[in-house]
């Protein structure tokens, strides 16, 4: 039997005192970035409806020669209209240096993204930081067939690792790079619209209670074995075989959720 390694959900708050510009020491950063170091789904209302921010920034910080494709981010914008009610969207990219590891802990993200992001919320401007990593992440073991495709750690912060996702495409005959891309950055995303139980309340139970904040219900874009290479793998094989589009979408009690959340 596979191993599987589940997510834990968690937020790691650094604090950091600084000097006034009255003293010596570095000047505080001008930037407030607290409300984009929150805890995952916190910001799931905000970016579902346009109640407070009427525009989504949409950072992807992506190693050199790991740049998502440009089909998968045409899907993912087409997913995130078709759930929220942000329709002014803007995707910038940011190349970046390697940053030399054989793998990399969800700690390790988010020190480069302190070092590296650039968009953070700004008057009626909500920004999410998606990093492409060219490692894979601290918790795979390969030999038990358990490799992770995506996590997120903050309420508008998540990785997606990159080399991971296409290694995975490469093995299959059917599945694209560019349909484990949308997978991928779907499922993550419908975690920072809350999805499930974290930050938009289940108006009926569907949580999956082996697999915390991961829906039960069969063929949901937010089944657990999403996050992983052998369970999105075969699921993708499956719908393809069936006559469907490779990319599972969400079934009806997520949207239900969203929808009682402030989303379409």
């Amino acid at each position: 039997m596979k191993k599987v390694v589940f997510l834990i959900f968690s937020l790691v708050l650094i604090a950091a005192c600084s000097k006034n510009s009255n003293g010596s020491g570095t000047p505080p950063d001008p930037i407030d970035k607290s409300a984009n170091l929150l805890a995952t789904g916190a910001s799931s209302n905000d970016i579902l409806s346009n109640n407070t921010f009427t525009k989504l920034l949409i950072e992807i910080g992506y190693v050199t020669g790991f740049q998502p494709t440009a089909e998968a981010m045409n899907n993912f914008q087409a997913f995130l209209q078709q759930y929220t009610f942000k329709q002014d969207i803007e995707i910038q990219y940011l190349e970046l240096p390697s940053p030399n590891e054989n793998d990399l802990t969800l700690q390790e993200i988010a020190d480069l993204e302190s070092d590296n992001r650039t968009a953070y919320n700004e008057a009626s401007t909500l920004a999410i930081y998606i990093y492409f990593a060219d490692a894979p992440s601290d918790t795979d073991d390969p030999q038990q067939g358990s490799v992770t495709l995506g996590a997120v750690y903050r309420n508008t912060s998540m990785v997606i690792y990159e080399a991971t996702v296409r290694e995975l495409a490469v093995n299959s005959s059917q599945v694209t790079v560019e349909d484990a891309e949308s997978a991928t950055l779907n499922h993550e995303f419908g975690h920072l619209l809350g999805l499930v139980n974290l930050g938009s309340e289940p108006v009926n139970d569907h949580e999956d209670p082996s697999a915390e904040h991961h829906c039960n219900i069969n063929g949901c874009l937010m089944r657990a074995e999403l996050e992983f290479g052998g369970g999105l793998l075969g699921l993708m094989n499956k719908r393809i075989s069936a006559g469907k589009a490779a990319v599972p979408e969400l079934d009806s009690e997520c949207i239900l959720d969203l929808q009682a959340n402030g989303g379409r």
